[in-house]
């Protein structure tokens, strides 16, 4: 392996960056750099790992949703690159993040895409959450309801309006993604959806929607007159 530094100074990436701009170097060059080091036994860069790390997974976006334990199954990546790496991701993400804050009202399907979609767009298992409103719609909190396959088993009332009551909340709005990327709601979506509006009525709490999150799009129940 030769040492990047060893390199001339305009296929460095950290010179490169500087001289050129960081929007010149390719996406292997910009993850070599946080990287920051190659390794030795396996005589690779640290460009060289960012190369294999972007080969294996596809893309940027792909590796954004590796865990630790693939990251350190790549040769070369052990925790503290593995960690670094998901550091950055994580910036990004929150970067990305339109957030509502607590006391903001809610107006819309398009504001709960907005504070659910760089969390959501990427997740490998259905997150199933909720958005727990006062009664001028503006947020209490978010709390998260189960993780795992949307199913009547899974997602019970009880469970689900706990916190609502333990928040004297008046109005609720369902999220929950699709991995696949399709937001398309299937027919348990809709089904569990209408369970959870009667249990809402018999209660005295408003559901205002249950949107169904994919991969930059989404459906809302609500828009579609199915709630």
């Amino acid at each position: 392996m030769r040492p990047i530094k060893e390199w001339p100074a305009d296929e460095r990436p950290r010179e490169k960056l500087l001289a050129l701009g960081a929007e010149q170097l390719t996406d292997a060059e910009l993850l070599a750099l946080i990287i920051r080091t190659g390794d030795s036994s396996s005589k690779q860069s640290a460009v060289d790992l960012a190369r294999g790390l972007l080969s294996r997974f596809g893309s940027l976006r792909q590796l954004s949703t590796a865990g630790i334990s693939e990251l350190c199954s790549q040769p070369g990546i052990g925790p503290a690159k593995a960690a670094e790496i998901q550091a950055l991701f994580q910036i990004a993400r929150r970067f990305g993040d339109n957030r509502l804050q607590p006391g903001q009202a809610y107006r819309s399907s398009k504001d709960a895409f907005s504070h659910f979609h760089e969390r959501l767009c990427d997740y490998r298992k259905e997150l199933f959450l909720a958005l727990l409103l006062d009664s001028k719609n503006r947020l209490i909190r978010e709390v998260q309801i189960s993780e795992g396959s949307l199913n009547a088993s899974i997602v019970h009332p009880r469970e689900v309006f706990a916190p609502v009551l333990r928040e004297s909340a008046s109005a609720v709005l369902f999220v929950h993604n699709h991995p696949s990327g399709d937001p398309t709601p299937s027919r348990e979506d809709i089904e569990i959806t209408e369970r959870l509006k009667q249990v809402g009525e018999l209660m005295g709490v408003r559901i205002l929607d249950h949107i169904i999150i994919g991969n930059g799009d989404y459906v809302s129940l609500a828009d579609r007159g199915i709630l």
